[in-house]
């Protein structure tokens, strides 16, 4: 065995203080994962948003001067 191991005595009371810090602290992560991922998710939407007004404005100028051949 190895001469320099180390023992960490553990006392029933510590586990349980331990469990219910390691249960908030998945928890926080987990509140942060969401806020990243429903910040995100609104940039996509903002920028997909962006992408279309910008495509329609586009076409609009595109073929909205340009007369139709029905009209004289």
């Amino acid at each position: 065995m190895n001469k320099n191991a180390k023992i960490k005595v553990i006392k029933k009371g510590e586990t349980v203080a331990q469990k219910k810090v390691q249960r908030t602290e998945v928890r926080t992560k987990r509140e942060a994962a969401r806020e990243m991922v429903s910040t995100v998710t609104n940039w996509v939407s903002d920028l997909q948003a962006r992408k279309r007004d910008e495509t329609k404005m586009a076409i609009e100028q595109l073929f909205g001067q340009q007369p139709h051949p029905t009209e004289s």
